[in-house]
């Protein structure tokens, strides 16, 4: 009888070791949600204001497409930078990891000109509601898009010091997925504005 529990339990703790998760991804993913459901209930009361009427039509500045083509790129070195962690290429990860966080610091510098175009186009913060939630919506992704730059140079840091290998990867996964999610959201938000601006 003995045995047979002894038995059971072995073979539940195989499953209870799949279906867990590291404490960190799992604080992250509960940070991603909630960001996706304030992006979802911006985008809504988006959709509800603009049915109401008095709303500003304009064109979006050519830029905001130039910087999703920078996010989009940044996106590709990040995952360059994470393969090449896991395989222990140092010298791959640390050039990748650069240039993500150039990419990176150059869609935030973009969207500052994009705002500075948006000024010219007379699309301000204060006027109409369509100008400030284009300004509140981008600036949200920007001030969550910082938060993943700190992550990134945490992560170029720990790099070059060699803290970033095949054998330490929980924070690299998490950096990339976190990345990835940002640049997705953008990619998102860009669309969902370019088709209802």
């Amino acid at each position: 009888m003995d045995k047979s529990i002894e038995i059971d339990q072995k073979d539940i703790k195989p499953s209870l070791k799949i279906l867990s998760m590291h404490p960190l991804k799992f604080a992250m993913w509960l940070f991603i949600v909630s960001i996706v459901m304030m992006f979802a209930a911006l985008t809504s009361a988006y959709i509800v204001r603009q049915a109401e009427g008095d709303w500003l039509i304009y064109e979006l500045p050519t830029v905001f497409l130039i910087n999703t083509f920078i996010l989009l790129s940044s996106s590709v070195t990040m995952h360059i930078a994470y393969a090449a962690a896991r395989k222990d290429n140092f010298k791959t990860l640390k050039v990748a990891m650069v240039l993500t966080s150039a990419l990176a610091i150059a869609f935030l510098v973009g969207q500052y000109y994009a705002w500075g175009a948006l000024v010219d186009i007379e699309v301000y913060f204060v006027g109409n509601p369509a100008g400030s939630f284009l300004y509140v919506i981008s600036g949200l992704h920007a001030f969550h898009l910082i938060t993943g730059v700190i992550f990134i140079f945490i992560m170029l840091f720990s790099a070059f010091k060699y803290k970033v290998h095949s054998k330490n990867m929980v924070k690299m996964e998490m950096c990339t997925t976190y990345w990835h999610f940002l640049d997705g959201l953008w990619v998102y938000l860009y669309i969902f504005l370019l088709l209802n601006h």
